[in-house]
C-alpha cells in the first residue's frame, strides 16, 4: 500500500546541477523540453552554476510500476538532454525535490556554490560508459572440453556408462564445467579490469544478468561500467574491439551517459 505522500504549496523537482556559461542570467532559454507528467522543465542559474528543476506539489509516489517505469525514463531522458546541452551533469536521484520556489533553489545554489563548483570542475568531459561482454555457451562448452583433461575424461566415462552411473558423472561434469566457465568469467573481468582501468578513472564491475543477446546464441556474462574523460573513447574502443576479435565472444558498448554510477550524491 502507498503511504500517505506529502503535499506542499510549492516546490521544485530536481534533475541535476550542471555548468552554465551565462553567469549573469536567470535561466537558460535555449534548453526547453517537457519533464515528468509533461511540466516545463527549467534551468535556474546562480554564479554559473545551473539547476535543471521542474515545479511540483508533491513527491513521485504511486503504486502503478508503469507509471514509476514512466517517471525513472523520463527524470533519465532530462538528465541525458541537460549533458548533451551544457557537458557533464550532476544527477539527481530520483524524486529529489526541495521545497520552496525559484528563489529557494538560487539560495540553495549559493549554499552548496564551492562544492558544486569542484564537483562539476572535476566531472568535467567524464562521462560514464558501460561494456556488456557475451559469448557462445555452446562453443565455450566444447573449448572448455577440449583443453581441460578431468572434463573430457568425465565426457568418456558418462557415454560408456549405464544409466544409473551415467546420471552420477554427470553431475560431476555439470560441476566441473560451472567451475570452469567461472574460473573464465573471472579471467575476462581481469582482462577487461587490466585493460581499460587505465584508460578511466573509476571501474567498476556489475552484476551480469541472465539477459540473452542477439538470436540467443550467447548469454551476458561480463558487466562493467567505468568512468572515462571523452577524449579516450577511441581508445576505449581499440581495446573492445580487441575482445571482440575472439571467437564466439559479443561486445556490447554503450555510452557516453551522465555518471550516474560515480557522480557524488547531491542532497537538497
Amino acid at each position: 500500500m502507498t503511504e500517505q505522500v506529502e503535499e506542499f504549496e510549492t516546490g521544485r523537482y530536481l534533475y541535476c546541477v550542471v555548468a552554465v556559461d551565462d553567469r549573469d542570467g536567470d535561466s537558460d532559454d535555449s534548453f526547453s523540453m517537457s519533464g515528468i507528467d509533461g511540466e516545463p522543465v527549467t534551468v535556474l542559474t546562480e554564479n554559473g552554476v545551473g539547476a535543471v528543476v521542474q515545479g511540483c506539489e508533491s513527491p513521485y509516489d504511486t503504486d502503478d510500476l508503469e507509471t514509476v517505469r514512466d517517471w525513472l525514463l523520463t527524470h533519465q531522458e532530462v538528465v541525458d538532454t541537460a549533458g548533451q546541452t551544457f557537458g557533464t551533469p550532476l544527477p539527481f536521484r530520483f524524486d529529489t525535490i526541495l521545497k520552496g520556489d525559484d528563489e529557494r533553489v538560487r539560495a540553495w545554489i549559493t549554499d552548496q556554490q564551492d562544492t558544486l563548483e569542484r564537483h562539476l570542475a572535476e566531472f568535467e568531459g567524464h562521462w560514464e560508459y558501460r561494456v556488456g561482454v557475451a559469448w557462445d555457451e555452446e562453443q565455450v562448452r566444447d573449448e572448455l572440453e577440449s583443453e581441460d583433461e578431468e572434463l573430457a575424461d568425465l565426457r568418456e566415462r558418462i557415454d560408456d556408462s549405464e544409466e544409473g552411473t551415467a546420471f552420477l558423472l554427470e553431475k560431476q561434469y555439470d560441476t566441473r564445467i560451472r567451475d570452469l566457465r567461472q574460473a573464465r568469467k573471472e579471467a575476462l573481468t581481469n582482462r577487461l579490469r587490466e585493460e581499460l582501468s587505465p584508460l578511466a578513472r573509476e571501474f567498476d564491475v556489475l552484476d551480469s544478468s541472465s539477459g540473452v543477446l542477439g538470436d540467443g546464441s550467447s548469454d551476458e556474462v561480463v558487466q562493467v561500467a567505468f568512468l572515462a574523460h571523452e577524449e579516450r573513447e577511441t581508445n576505449i574502443g581499440e581495446v573492445l574491439d580487441d575482445i571482440a576479435a575472439d571467437p564466439g565472444v559479443e561486445v556490447r558498448f554503450t555510452g557516453p551517459w551522465p555518471p550516474y554510477s560515480f557522480a557524488p550524491e547531491l542532497e537538497a
